[in-house]
């Protein structure tokens, strides 16, 4: 009877260390969660927002124009903002249009905040790929461009430059939390 009981002890201990490893590996390798600080990405996401992180997405693929992303913008801080620009692109915003190579595009995700803005206001500000910090006339390899949806309070590319792949944690899509906000984000 007590070598069964130690025997049935000892497998619970076993479950149990094996859950944590697996919670371990998932976490560092695979998908992790974080909490959006601050107002940059409004109105898609609110401050304290909480979502999960896809951290092996970019190891199998490469970003998509408009994924949203949580990058180190700092040792200490990271940053989640929007991918606007790829590598080989030239980016420029000229009276509040995204020009991609010259041509054209539409943001949707920005359609609301600039029906809102007052005949003085800016979202964006004019800026060319070539006044951003770096001076590049097109986007390097392994570079993107990213930009916050609340472009007049967000520091972004604009101000840290184009953001290497290597400072990427990963994609995000799904808030979790509040549970009134649970949704997962298309562009």
């Amino acid at each position: 009877m007590a070598k069964r009981k130690k025997s049935e002890w000892f497998d619970w201990v076993k479950a149990l260390l094996v859950a944590f490893g697996l919670a371990f590996i998932v976490r560092i390798f695979l998908f992790a969660p974080i909490v959006v600080d601050g107002p940059s990405m409004m109105p898609t996401l609110h401050d304290r927002d909480q979502m999960i992180v896809n951290k092996f997405i970019y190891k199998i693929d490469e970003p998509d124009r408009f994924d949203i992303v949580v990058f180190h913008a700092t040792d200490k801080k990271d940053f989640i903002k929007r991918v606007i620009g790829l590598p080989g692109e030239h980016i420029a915003v000229k009276d509040e249009v995204l020009y991609i190579n010259g041509e054209k595009v539409a943001e949707p995700f920005l359609k609301e905040r600039k029906q809102h803005l007052q005949p003085y206001e800016t979202l964006t500000g004019d800026f060319t790929l070539e006044e951003l910090p770096g001076g590049y006339e097109t986007i390097p390899e392994d570079h993107v461009l990213v930009l916050g949806d609340n472009r007049n309070n967000s520091t972004d590319s604009r101000m840290l430059g184009l953001i290497s792949m290597d400072q990427i944690v990963g994609k995000t899509s799904l808030i979790y939390w509040p549970f009134d906000r649970l949704q997962t984000l298309h562009e």
